[in-house]
């Protein structure tokens, strides 16, 4: 703990005052001793705040609370502790050092301490990046009684913090699934097309049941109507492609379409591991950067986070042939295969379109591309100038063009969702439960 002396303000106000009165003295020789007076009496203000606030060695605690891991896009509560051993109340301001991606040069906070006391100070920070942040020290500016000198105390505090996606927004979604509440997220209930054919167990009939699903034998075995208890097919293998290329850089509200893509596959495979599905994440980009084999074991949501925990992009161009022939090698089964990526023209849809049949050929493929919101505030204003009206023909023809690549996909037997990046996470859950309950995977 460092510890150093200063005067405040109000000293130097005094000091000024004083140097006024020598001043006038030249002309009125009795304001003399009146400066000296004021001088005298500053000097043992000093002496006295000076010996009360360095009157304990360790006159205030601090130290600093905080999880391990932030969560991207999420508010993170932050907690600083103090402790006044002082025998009086005394105000402090505190000065917390954040990491450099907050860019917040000016974090300042004030409060007041009564004597022998503790005090939690608690704020939030929304991180827009994911990777490692260091917390410094704290630094705690403890005001003397009479305001005329502060002692500052600097506890070492340094720490590291990982941001990783949003296992914030994983865990609600998770609680909601878990608990059949998934509704009030705004996932759609979907009405189930017939029933799937797992079989799980045979109970009494109750009325309302379907008598297509009577099991005659059992009924008469037990002299009481028995039907069969179907439930969804399990064990379905769900895949999270991931495109890292320089098109999922696009920023939205301070995060990039990469960090929305990835904090929506950390839930869907959330979701379909409370659904006993198998997840499994992709990410490519020129090459192939990080596999996840599908599965459903207990520690597969933690694979899956350290996987997406550093993905950055690098700004090439994504093989979509290179990303068809590893599909093809090392997933053998049937799965439903959610591809996250962006494209900005029907031309950049058409140049990958081979590859994208070949992948749906084999598999269920999804894919999910991001609408420009931009693009809506720019059709929706009025055009007064020529220039304007050009702007606005622009936007117009891009918007419909993201609407021609959706007919586009349909047209070659491929789903997708064209979606706004703040809804991208409940439009996928949707298409996959829609999906799954209708038997596609």
């Amino acid at each position: 703990m460092i510890r150093s002396f200063y005067l405040n303000n109000i000293f130097y106000y005094i000091t000024g005052s004083a140097a006024v009165v020598f001043v006038l003295s030249y002309f009125f020789p009795a304001w003399f001793r009146i400066g000296g007076v004021i001088l005298l009496l500053l000097l043992m203000a000093v002496i006295i705040d000076a010996i009360l606030v360095y009157s304990k060695k360790n006159g205030i605690k601090g130290e600093r609370m905080v999880n391990e891991r932030f969560s991207i896009g999420d508010p993170n509560k932050v907690v600083l502790v103090f402790e006044n051993r002082y025998l009086f109340p005394v105000r402090i301001s505190i000065i917390d050092e954040l990491p450099v991606q907050f860019q917040d040069r000016k974090w300042m906070r004030k409060t007041k301490l009564e004597r022998t006391s503790g005090y939690q100070l608690e704020y939030f920070l929304q991180p827009t990046t994911r990777g490692e942040y260091i917390f410094n020290d704290i630094n705690i500016y403890v005001h003397a009684p009479l305001q005329l000198v502060k002692r500052r105390y600097t506890f070492p505090a340094q720490q590291t913090v990982k941001v990783y996606p949003s296992y914030v927004q994983m865990r609600r979604y998770q609680l909601l699934a878990v608990s059949n509440r998934l509704q009030e997220a705004g996932v759609k209930r979907i009405r189930r097309v017939g029933h799937s054919m797992e079989f799980e167990h045979i109970k009494e009939y109750v009325r309302g049941d379907d008598y297509r699903i009577i099991n005659w034998k059992a009924t008469a075995r037990k002299d009481n109507l028995m039907v069969n208890n179907y439930t969804d097919e399990r064990s379905q293998q769900i895949y999270c492609l991931i495109n890292k290329g320089r098109v999922m850089k696009m920023p939205f509200d301070g995060m990039t379409l990469l960090d929305y893509a990835i904090n929506a596959s950390l839930v869907l495979a959330n979701v379909a591991l409370v659904k006993q599905d198998k997840a499994g994440v992709i990410t490519f980009e020129k090459n192939i950067d990080s596999f996840v084999l599908a599965d459903k074991k207990t520690t597969q949501m933690n694979l899956v986070l350290e996987a997406l925990y550093r993905q950055k992009t690098e700004f090439l161009e994504p093989d979509f042939e290179k990303l068809f022939s590893v599909i093809r090698n090392r997933i053998t089964n049937r799965s439903l295969l959610v591809l996250f990526t962006n494209f900005e023209s029907l031309e950049s849809l058409q140049r990958e379109m081979t590859a994208l049949k070949k992948i749906a050929h084999y598999h269920l493929l999804l894919v999910v591309f991001f609408e420009n919101t931009e693009l809506r505030s720019v059709i929706g204003k009025k055009a007064d100038t020529l220039e304007d009206i050009y702007i606005k023909t622009i936007a117009e023809k891009f918007a419909y063009e993201k609407r021609l690549m959706v007919k586009e996909l349909h047209k070659n037997g491929i789903p997708s969702i064209l979606t706004t990046p703040e809804n991208l996470t409940v439009n996928t859950i949707n298409k996959y439960l829609e999906l799954k309950t209708r038997m596609s995977i």
